[in-house]
């Protein structure tokens, strides 16, 4: 087996001159990287941040078919979004991937029309599914629930007038932050060089100015074009470059808030027709609840923040649909992406559209802004397309809608790693890494010299996040600090009081991997 690339902090190993510069690591700057260096070209990829810093790790965690897109009549985008789908859950990542059934509650508040209206949106979404050839294996069919199957799915549910609910299914993400991690270091595999915490102080089409974040020391490379993935902060970048972001709230809750909740459920939002708050329950028992689309004007802050007015009214939409009543202390954590969208002068950034543009600036920079997590394969197809054109560059075609990312592998294959997993924590590995679990335990192990179940046990009661993974994150992925460790490349810092129990994990962590690169 060879050994895989690493992601690295800082400048060190920095080219003095590359094919392709990449700004921005996020899920699209991770996927141009990657289809760029598929192609046969040299690639920098670099980030002022970490990987996954902005709108990439605060996503609702979906593969969304593009349902709502159908319903808007943005039959384009739909399709779009339902063919990346399935190249995602069935070819690149089915190991970070899994179906997700969800149910639309035929609540006394939800008239017959709508009901048939919202069954015909489901259906016409299995259109969508069949159009763009993803197996019923993979997502089944939608179908009408009775009032009793639909208790036994979500037994919190208001029951008083529930006539059933209809069942649709859509992709779901282990998380976020470990598929941008994982195009990344699929990406280092194929030779691209990836450096965190890197930031870009100028760039033209041939020429970036580099400055690492950690030590303060600057460099120049030279390129034959540069891809602008900077997301939100695309505009720091390029000059000319106008958006408009939208601020996407969700809210975490215990489990234990809604016992039992095996689907998710669409909670209608009142007097909407198309709009639902989302309750999302996640792998790990946490369940999230979202989202918001609100205008975020004025400067671009490095994390957004969510606003009372926001969790009051995601709390408030969930209340209507459930029977224990929700309060603000049930809420454990709260996050916010903003979402990169192209200013068209819409009155309302729910009303702009969510396809993604390639922008070329007058020094040749490429820039790709807008579209959503689903689509960023297709994004960083098109922009590198862009590239190579404006700057002649001699590139193979585009190979990622049939390159798996690294770890992956069939379902089946997956399932009986799972079965045979020994420990809940190998199992979770497999879970969060495919079949590279093996690569980070045995990863793991020589760094540390530590056995198994040091390496495999939960780093606290409530927390099962290993050690094992902590290490892999420094040693092959690029995490220089605990923030890297427990706000992206685990998910623990979304609970700031889980956050806090697990920062001495995730120091010795980092102990344990410097005293082993000495």
């Amino acid at each position: 087996m060879t050994t895989p690339s690493r992601i690295t902090p800082g400048l060190a190993g920095v080219p003095e001159s590359v094919d392709v510069v990449v700004v921005g690591l996020g899920v699209t700057g991770a996927g141009v990287a990657l289809d760029a260096a598929s192609r046969g070209l040299s690639v920098l990829a670099v980030d002022a941040f970490d990987l996954a810093w902005g709108t990439s790790r605060f996503s609702s965690k979906l593969v969304h078919g593009g349902l709502r897109y159908l319903a808007s009549g943005q039959v384009g985008i739909a399709h779009e979004s339902a063919v990346e789908r399935g190249i995602l859950m069935e070819t690149t990542a089915p190991h970070l991937t899994r179906p997700l059934p969800t149910i639309v509650p035929l609540a006394p508040g939800v008239t017959r029309p709508m009901g048939a209206l919202t069954r015909a949106a489901l259906f016409g979404g299995d259109l969508l599914r069949r159009a763009a050839r993803t197996s019923a294996d993979t997502l089944p069919k939608p179908r009408r629930l009775t009032a009793a199957e639909t208790r036994r799915l979500a037994p919190t549910l208001r029951t008083d007038g529930l006539r059933g609910a209809v069942l649709g299914w859509d992709g779901q993400l282990e998380d976020d932050a470990r598929l941008v991690a994982t195009i990344a270091r699929t990406a280092a595999d194929r030779g691209a060089a990836v450096h965190t915490h890197t930031r870009v102080v100028a760039a033209t089409g041939t020429e970036v100015t580099l400055r690492d974040q950690l030590t303060g020391a600057t460099t120049t490379v030279r390129t034959r074009t540069v891809i602008n993935a900077a997301g939100v902060w695309a505009g720091d970048v390029v000059d000319d470059i106008r958006l408009r972001p939208s601020r996407g709230t969700h809210l975490v809750l215990r489990g234990d808030t809604l016992p039992g909740l095996d689907v998710a459920v669409f909670a209608p939002i009142p007097g909407q027709r198309n709009r639902f708050v989302l309750v999302l329950p996640q792998p790990d028992g946490q369940i999230y609840v979202g989202l918001t689309d609100e205008p975020a004007a004025g400067p671009v802050p490095d994390v957004a923040e969510p606003t009372e007015v926001e969790i009051g009214f995601l709390l408030d939409v969930v209340a209507a649909s459930f029977s224990r009543p929700l309060r603000r202390s049930d809420v454990v954590g709260a996050f916010a992406g903003l979402r990169p969208l192209l200013d068209t002068g819409d009155d309302s950034t729910a009303d702009l559209s969510r396809k993604h543009a390639v922008l070329t600036s007058p020094t040749g920079v490429v820039t790709i802004v807008g579209g959503k997590l689903t689509t960023y394969r297709r994004m960083a197809e098109d922009a590198v397309d862009a590239a190579v054109a404006h700057a002649g560059l001699r590139a193979g075609p585009c190979v990622t809608a049939t390159l798996p990312l690294t770890g992956a592998a069939s379902r089946p294959r997956l399932a009986e790693l799972v079965e045979r997993a020994e420990t809940p924590g190998h199992a979770r590995l497999v879970r969060r890494f495919g079949v590279d679990a093996a690569l980070v335990l045995d990863s793991a192990r020589a760094a540390t010299g530590l056995p198994d179940d040091e390496l495999l046990a939960p780093i606290d009661e409530t927390i099962p996040v290993t050690l094992a993974e902590l290490v892999f994150g420094v040693t092959h992925e690029g995490a220089a600090d605990v923030a890297d460790l427990l706000d992206r490349r685990t998910r623990v810092g979304l609970v700031p009081a889980d956050r806090l129990r697990a920062v001495p994990a995730a120091e010795r962590a980092l102990e344990l991997a410097v005293a082993a690169n000495r």
